[in-house]
């Protein structure tokens, strides 16, 4: 069964499960016990073993990431127990005077925090929750915006993990050859058109309706009970704007620092090599760690909380992050078992080789491809590592036709990432609004869609023309007639 059409149904058979369940943790399980068994052609306990061992792996692998969530959310912890998120929030209510203006607000705030699609999330969840909820924005609406901000944004920064992570899978000058498919890089163009788009017409599409109705009616959740009253902290009465502002500003300043350090930048690599070649994790760990200490010194002299009140909130900051990190290693687990054991992209790449497809048509190809592959895996990252070696195989340095190619890989990664239940960074977005995770997927589904159509047409435009401005007109005529006609029949 491996490198077959089989290694997809494993993550098929959790995403479907999660769906129609909206149970989560038990489908990701039965994705993964049904992946070890077809590898070990049903062996229970060799299955077992596997299935334990690459969970260890994978979480030692990414202990970083686990710091991270654990340290980010004993930030948000103390932020909120300080009384600053209150205090902000009262400050958004008098100067933000709209629902539209909310949304506008949460989508610049994911632009501005472009560095780490993981830190985009939590930041931008935490600090936003609150205003959008002043004016019932359904947790569904707002874990869209925040997840349409965050990959999309980064993937098209080039000072960002994403950046980096892309560079290392090209070859020669791998920085230069990013910076040439970004007005390649239609699906985060025009998911980012897509959101101005949703809030401008107010474009509730598909289950999305339901939520905002039930958002309106004053539940935010719609019916989820469990995360109605999530980890209700008592917060302080003496925080001010400023306490979450600094944090946040010291966060965001204390990240980039320790990233392009963990690359060289102070042993004298430039800032642009040094990020490219920084180990990501580790400086979002050194970061939000500097940040914590930073946010220990802000509230102590000022009495804004006590010695005790700071130690509280160090275990309600991880227990926050639970969900989240539960999800996180069980979906790291199934990725590896679908991509290195199973090995899908094997399938992936024995099927481009064995179908002579035309140069015309291969963007949209890859495209499709890339988004069903990262979409089985939930990993973009890897999606990238599969298929552009292949790309570069087949193309030589200046050819057009790279740049295309590979754009559209890193489109179709991005999409298939967005959609994914087992995605990281849907995950992410999920743990930031505190939303149902299957209810962001479910909701989410259909404004994706409509962009990768978009897409589609756009990249059949670029394999015919290789013209930038063509096939990125081409791509947002298509997807303004298709909001035209949504907004028209809504």
């Amino acid at each position: 069964m491996t490198g077959t059409f089989w290694a997809i149904l494993p993550p098929v058979i959790a995403i479907v499960l999660a769906l129609i369940t909206k149970e989560v943790y038990l489908s990701l399980m039965i994705g993964i016990a049904s992946g070890a068994l077809m590898y070990h052609n049903f062996h229970l306990i060799k299955a077992m073993d596997t299935i334990f061992a690459i969970m260890g792996e994978k979480i030692g692998a990414n202990c970083d990431i686990l710091i991270f969530l654990v340290l980010l959310g004993i930030l948000v912890a103390l932020i909120t127990k300080s009384g600053a998120s209150r205090a902000y929030g009262k400050w958004a209510a008098k100067a933000i005077r709209t629902k539209r203006q909310a949304l506008f607000a949460t989508i610049c705030l994911g632009v501005v925090i472009f560095v780490d699609d993981y830190f985009n999330c939590l930041t931008v969840g935490s600090v936003m929750r609150n205003v959008c909820d002043e004016f019932k924005i359904s947790r569904a609406k707002l874990a869209y915006i925040i997840d349409s901000t965050a990959a999309p944004i980064c993937i098209i920064a080039p000072i960002s993990s994403w950046a980096a992570a892309v560079s290392g899978y090209t070859s020669g000058d791998g920085f230069y050859l990013f910076l040439q498919t970004i007005p390649f890089n239609l699906y985060a163009l025009l998911t980012i058109i897509m959101v101005l788009c949703v809030i401008r017409f107010d474009l509730n599409i598909g289950s999305m309706k339901e939520h905002e109705i039930s958002a309106q009616n004053g539940d935010v959740h719609h019916g989820n009970e469990e995360y109605k009253d999530v980890h209700v902290i008592e917060t302080s009465d003496k925080g001010k704007v400023l306490d979450l502002i600094l944090p946040v500003l010291f966060l965001i300043i204390s990240c980039i620092t320790c990233m392009v350090y963990t690359g060289g930048f102070f042993e004298g690599v430039s800032f642009i090599e040094s990020f490219t070649n920084c180990n990501a994790s580790l400086g979002l760990v050194l970061g939000s760690f500097l940040t914590l200490v930073f946010t220990f010194l802000l509230y102590l002299p000022r009495r804004i909380l006590t010695y005790n009140q700071f130690a509280e909130c160090l275990p309600t900051g991880f227990k926050m992050m639970v969900p989240a990190m539960t999800i996180l290693a069980l979906a790291w687990t199934l990725g590896d078992i679908v991509s290195t054991h199973l090995q899908a992209g094997l399938f992936v790449s024995t099927m481009l080789e064995q179908y002579q497809i035309s140069v015309a048509v291969l963007p949209a190809c890859l495209f499709v491809i890339a988004a069903g592959l990262a979409f089985a895996t939930g990993t973009s990252w890897g999606t990238f590592g599969i298929l552009i070696p292949i790309v570069t195989a087949i193309f030589t340095e200046g050819n057009p036709m790279l740049v295309i190619c590979i754009s559209s890989i890193l489109a179709g990664a991005v999409c298939g990432d967005h959609i994914s239940p087992i995605s990281d960074t849907t995950i992410m977005a999920s743990a930031g609004a505190q939303c149902h995770h299957v209810g962001h997927v479910s909701t989410q589904l259909p404004y994706a869609m409509v962009v990768a159509v978009a897409c589609i047409v756009g990249y059949i435009v670029a394999g015919l023309t290789q013209n930038v401005w063509l096939t990125f007109l081409s791509g947002l005529i298509t997807l303004l007639i298709m909001i035209f006609c949504i907004n028209k029949k809504g």
